[in-house]
């Protein structure tokens, strides 16, 4: 089954890939590696803010970081025009706007991994890193990089 007729099992529409609000592109290319900017999480079309354990529990971390992976997607769409050149989902850096006192980063992030694994089966399972961070840009909840390899 391709990426694509998996995004459609799941009723997964990739949205337009945004432009950078900053001073970086998007995606740059380092022999077979694709290394994609941070994205950050949305609701609703605006940065998604809050800070897990103070105003946002787990399981809304966890949508968020699910709907970054989309998003990344969409990225890596944009970069490519076919997401089945990739070969492998490598690395993923995922950074949670959170309170001293939080604990669950890991499972914030398991939102993306967890879908990136549904979309691109083996090819999809990664190394990982999960931090508590004291702010992200726009006070969004969940930041996401990823590392891919592409044939």
């Amino acid at each position: 089954m391709s990426v694509y007729e998996r995004l459609e099992a799941l009723r997964i529409s990739l949205p337009q890939a945004e432009p950078p609000v900053a001073a970086f592109v998007p995606v740059v290319r380092a022999g077979n590696l694709l290394f994609v900017s941070g994205h950050i999480a949305k609701k609703d079309g605006k940065p998604w803010a809050g800070k897990l354990g103070e105003n946002l529990v787990t399981a809304q971390g966890k949508e968020a970081a699910r709907g970054i992976a989309i998003e990344l997607l969409a990225t890596l769409h944009a970069a490519l025009g076919d997401l089945n050149k990739i070969t492998r989902i490598v690395k993923l850096l995922v950074l949670v706007n959170s309170v001293p006192t939080f604990t669950e980063q890991h499972l914030v992030a398991n939102g993306a991994s967890e879908l990136l694994v549904e979309i691109f089966g083996d090819k999809g399972a990664h190394a990982r890193s999960a931090f508590g961070v004291a702010q992200i840009p726009l006070g969004a909840c969940v930041e996401i990089e990823l590392v891919a390899e592409v044939g």
